[in-house]
C-alpha cells in the first residue's frame, strides 16, 4: 500500500488530464475485485477511461466491443486465461492494441511466454504503479494516432459561392 500511496501523493502539478491523453481507454482484465478496483481508481485519477473484465472471455468480448487503447491483462484468470485471451485478441483485431501482462509469476520464466503470446510488456505483481505508468505512457505514445480527414481546399459551389 505504501507504493500506491506514494503514487497518489505526488501532487497534481505533473498530472496529465484526460485531454492530454486523448481520452485513452484502458481495459483492466483482472479476476480479483480488489485489484481491479485499485487499478481502476488509480488509472481514473491519472485521467484514463477504464473498462473492466473479470475473466479472459470477458476481456476478449470487451476488447472487441470497446476497442480500448491499451489492455492490462492478468495472466491467471478463470474461463479463459490471459495468455489465451491475448492470442485471440491478436488474431481477431485489425489494429494492434498494446497489451501489458500482469502476473505474480517470476518474469525470468514467464515474460518470454507472455511476449510470445502477443503481450507488449510484462509487469510483476504486486504492481509498482510508477513503473506501470511509465509502461502505459510509453506504449500509448508509441501507438499510432487515429487517422484524421485531410483539410478540404475546395471552394463552395452553387448558391453558397459568393
Amino acid at each position: 500500500m505504501i507504493c500506491k500511496t506514494e503514487w497518489l501523493s505526488q501532487g497534481t502539478e505533473g498530472m496529465k488530464t484526460k485531454d492530454d491523453r486523448r481520452g485513452a481507454t484502458i481495459l483492466v482484465a483482472e479476476d480479483d475485485d480488489d485489484n481491479r478496483f485499485v487499478m481502476r481508481t488509480l488509472l481514473e485519477l491519472r485521467g484514463y477511461s477504464v473498462v473492466e473484465a473479470s475473466n479472459g472471455q470477458e476481456a476478449l468480448e470487451i476488447a472487441e466491443r470497446e476497442a480500448p487503447d491499451l489492455i492490462l491483462m492478468d495472466l491467471k484468470m478463470p474461463v479463459l486465461n490471459g495468455l489465451a485471451a491475448t492470442r485471440l485478441i491478436r488474431q481477431r483485431q485489425r489494429r494492434r492494441v498494446p497489451i501489458v501482462a500482469l502476473s505474480a509469476y517470476d518474469p525470468t520464466q514467464h515474460r518470454a511466454v507472455a511476449i510470445a503470446a502477443g503481450c507488449d510488456d510484462y509487469a510483476l505483481k504486486p504492481v509498482d504503479y510508477e513503473r506501470l505508468e511509465l509502461i502505459i505512457e510509453t506504449l500509448l505514445g508509441a501507438a499510432p494516432a487515429p487517422p484524421t480527414a485531410p483539410p478540404t481546399t475546395k471552394k463552395p459551389t452553387g448558391d453558397l459561392a459568393a
